[in-house]
């Protein structure tokens, strides 16, 4: 028993013909080839059917073959059917339809997908007339031959998933079997890359080896790199002095923020130095003020004991009306709590190494002081 009548009796169905009103309930699936409908010999592909979340089983069918090619159940519920092939051989190549099965009915057969398969035959050579260097908008001849017989040739731009053209091929004088294909308007900012391939009527999808890839230059596009380039080295540059910018703003305001903190202090070391210098000067005017104030033998007397710091320089005499006693110490203190009987004369003494003369004398009441 076959896998498809297997299914059908699984599913309590019949095979036979469908109604035209179960047909029109359900939409068509669709289908396709990953990675694309050409296919190199020994390759994988993977053929792919949409049809509603309802669907029960999906059928794989060929033409020119009897029966459903492949059936899908899905194991979850879904919406599309998955069918691999994992060696791609003349015996895959071929036109694929797909259906599905709800408890609607069955679906109507999707679309045709044409599965090519190439290597079988060697490759043409392509060119270009007169020339790969196409202005932007022109347009250009491309040229796919061949010493094989082939009776046509396909033309494919890479990125496309249908052959761009198809050619009955032509034998002109030269011998060679050829076909010329058109192309034009070439526009810049697309990629005009293109292979051709050359097949038998007989097995139309088993075509050669590709030829090798033709890339056309477009001459206009030239002139828009160099301006693209242009305005992205600018933008660049601009971008980059704004950053330096920003930084160097950055960097002056810390420097601003730090010196701003550090202010109040700066300030008051100021203040202080300026205190400290200024006190001095204040000393030294208020001295002149008051040297200039005193009598003249005061002010050699203050200047001769300035001069004079050392103890040892200086000598006090105590002079009374009963006798004179010389010391060379600091005037007596009297007694706790007593005072002297009568005024006490104290006169400062220079020594003749140091100032060869008296000066003046002091007479000063203790109590008064």
């Amino acid at each position: 028993m076959t896998p498809t009548l297997m299914a059908l009796l699984l599913l309590g169905l019949s095979v036979g013909p469908r109604t035209r009103a179960q047909a029109e309930t359900l939409p068509k699936p669709s289908i396709w080839a990953e990675p694309g409908s050409v296919v190199p010999r020994g390759s994988a592909v993977t053929i792919w059917c949409q049809g509603i979340l309802e669907a029960q089983v999906f059928f794989l069918d060929k033409e020119e073959h009897s029966g459903f090619w492949d059936v899908h159940f899905p194991k979850k519920p879904g919406n599309t059917a998955k069918f691999s092939i994992a060696h791609m051989t003349d015996r895959h190549a071929g036109r694929y339809h797909c259906s599905y099965r709800s408890p609607a009915g069955l679906s109507e057969r999707s679309d045709p997908l044409e599965l090519v398969v190439t290597g079988f035959h060697g490759k043409p050579r392509l060119s270009a007339l007169p020339s790969p260097v196409v202005t932007s908008g022109g347009k250009v001849t491309l040229q796919c031959a061949s010493w094989e017989k082939f009776d046509r040739f396909v033309l494919r731009k890479e990125g496309e998933p249908r052959p761009s053209s198809t050619l009955d091929s032509q034998r002109p004088t030269s011998g060679q079997f050829e076909a010329l294909f058109p192309v034009g308007p070439v526009t810049p900012y697309v990629r005009w890359t293109f292979r051709c391939y050359g097949y038998f009527s007989k097995t139309p999808q088993m075509w050669s080896y590709p030829s090798k890839p033709l890339e056309l230059l477009v001459s206009g596009l030239e002139k828009y790199q160099k301006i693209a380039i242009g305005a992205s080295v600018t933008l660049i540059l601009l971008l980059a002095l704004l950053v330096l910018l920003l930084l160097l703003r950055l960097r002056h305001q810390r420097k601003c923020c730090k010196s701003g903190a550090l202010h109040p202090e700066a300030e008051t070391r100021a203040l202080q130095k300026s205190s400290d210098s200024v006190a001095p000067v204040q000393e030294e005017k208020q001295d002149a003020e008051v040297r200039e104030s005193q009598p003249e033998e005061d002010r050699q007397m203050d200047s001769w004991a300035a001069a004079s710091e050392d103890p040892q320089d200086v000598t006090y005499a105590q002079l009374n009306s009963l006798n004179l006693e010389q010391e060379t110490s600091a005037p007596p203190s009297s007694r706790a709590g007593e005072l002297p009987a009568e005024p006490i004369m104290y006169a400062t003494l220079a020594r003749k190494d140091a100032h060869p003369t008296l000066q003046g004398g002091d007479c000063r009441n203790p109590r008064t002081q």
